[in-house]
């Protein structure tokens, strides 16, 4: 009896150790009683009643990541493309999302496939290849809202890739192609445009540069033959002015000169005068007697007038 005892205690503490559960963090445990929901453990130690409680489902909170692979889609003007999705989300309420929709992975796929098509379908082919960013808050808002009741939040939707087919990609290809042409072309026209301008610009300012120094050197010739033509006139002024005073004083010797001899001579006449008196004994005839004789009778004539 005692080692049935013994074994039945052991017993019961190993059933009360197996149903003390310990719940990681990031996840939820969802507890069922007798097949019925009971309660949602959080982070912690719990403890469950052996045989009527069970954990129906382990639920993690982290955030998942589900990538689609491409799905057909046509767009409005008729062009059908491949186009794979990838979807961010997290479980917000372990309950709906245990008891909200069976195998919520492949709703949220068939959702989103839905979602796509139908905002695909009122786009046009270049609508598509340019608005992902609209396309993907479409996206992200529905599939939120459709996803609410499950339990689930949707934080992001991104379009992977958009496919177009090979005859489309061949046409864009050439478009591209043609337009970088355009593009390259438009910028060498500018850019010999933008040289050409600046080459006239350039022959122009050189052509001002020519012309304000050939003024400026006229100026300077004219001002230095004006200065010259200034100094010629003034070293001719002043020649003139000393030949006037070289005449002048020519004149002056030479009037002196005759002044001179003019005395000379009536002095000599005086002298003659006296020796005709007879009372000098002896008389002085200057050998210059003949001057002295025209000179007096210039004398007399200058008397007369």
């Amino acid at each position: 009896m005692e080692y049935v005892l013994i074994g039945l205690i052991v017993l019961l503490i190993l059933i009360i150790i197996s149903n003390i559960k310990v719940v990681p963090q990031a996840q939820a445990y969802i507890i069922e009683r007798l097949g019925a929901y009971k309660e949602t453990w959080e982070v912690g130690l719990h403890f469950k009643v052996p045989l009527l409680d069970k954990v129906a489902n382990r639920v993690s909170l982290k955030e998942r990541v589900l990538d689609f692979p491409p799905q057909p889609v046509i767009t409005k003007d008729n062009v059908t493309m491949q186009i794979d999705t990838v979807v961010y989300y997290f479980v917000s309420d372990p309950k709906l999302y245990t008891y909200g929709v069976e195998r919520p992975l492949m709703a949220i796929e068939m959702l989103t496939t839905t979602t796509l098509r139908n905002i695909i379908g009122d786009l046009e082919l270049d609508d598509t290849l340019t608005s992902r960013d609209t396309i993907n808050d479409k996206m992200r808002i529905i599939l939120d809202e459709a996803t609410d009741p499950w339990g689930i939040k949707i934080t992001r939707v991104e379009l992977k890739n958009i496919l177009p087919p090979a005859d489309i990609q061949n046409a864009m290809e050439k478009q591209m192609r043609a337009e970088r042409e355009r593009r390259e072309a438009i910028l060498r026209a500018e850019g010999e445009k933008t040289a050409s301008i600046l080459v006239s610009e350039g022959k122009k300012q050189s052509a001002i540069l020519e012309a304000e120094a050939d003024k400026a050197s006229a100026i300077l010739r004219a001002e230095a033959e004006r200065e010259a033509a200034i100094r010629i006139a003034e070293g001719q002024a002043e020649a003139i002015l000393k030949i006037k005073e070289a005449t002048a004083l020519g004149l002056k010797l030479i009037k002196d000169q005759e002044l001179t001899k003019e005395v000379v001579a009536l002095r000599s006449l005086e002298a003659f005068e006296k020796a005709a008196d007879g009372k000098s004994t002896k008389i002085i005839i200057p050998s210059n007697i003949q001057d002295i004789a025209g000179l007096v009778t210039s004398v007399k004539e200058l008397a007369k007038e």
